[in-house]
């Protein structure tokens, strides 16, 4: 079982992810998110700890956002878009059980202090900005990573608010694209 209340959008998410493992789930239904369930899920945060499980789209960003703004210490967890994508709707509804649960096993707590390893001085090095295929770029070091996709703004503050290791970061730069491999 696991420890933390996972919180997902809705539903259709719940029974999503207790097929997956076995855990309180907790929907905020969408951008619905009222004053009960938040302070539901601060007391949550409190108690046992809080993983955020939301859909990989902007909505799903947005919610994340107004959860962790006032849940900064509560653990993210990401499904990839692809993991969570049937027939043009994305959600984890529609994710596999193993996708929900390598998101889980993957989840990470976000940091009030970090610690600044990246700048975008380095996405633009290692094009995951500026470059023309810089989005995909960043898709696949964001998958490998497990942190989730973002424009380069936000990518770069995933990867410093994850405490992303220069030594990870290169193990998937250099695995993923061949210019790296002898850097």
């Amino acid at each position: 079982m696991i420890k933390e209340v996972i919180v997902v959008e809705g539903k259709d998410d719940i029974s999503a992810v207790k097929k997956a493992v076995e855990a309180e789930v907790l929907a905020v239904n969408g951008y619905g998110i009222n004053k009960a369930s938040m302070d539901q899920i601060i007391e949550a945060q409190k108690r046992t700890g809080v993983i955020i499980l939301t859909d990989p789209d902007h909505a799903g960003e947005r919610i994340r956002r107004m959860i962790a703004k006032r849940v900064p210490e509560a653990k993210h967890a990401y499904i990839m878009r692809e993991e969570g994508l049937k027939k043009g709707n994305v959600g984890v509804e529609n994710a596999s059980e193993e996708a929900i649960r390598r998101a889980l096993s993957a989840a990470k707590a976000v940091e009030e202090q970090r610690e600044i390893l990246f700048s975008m001085r380095d996405l633009y090095y290692f094009k995951l900005a500026g470059a023309s295929d810089a989005k995909k770029r960043r898709q696949i070091v964001g998958k490998a990573l497990r942190i989730g996709y973002g424009n380069s703004s936000a990518f770069l503050s995933k990867l410093n608010a994850f405490k992303i290791s220069p030594e990870e970061f290169m193990k998937v730069i250099t695995s993923n694209f061949e210019e790296f491999k002898d850097e």
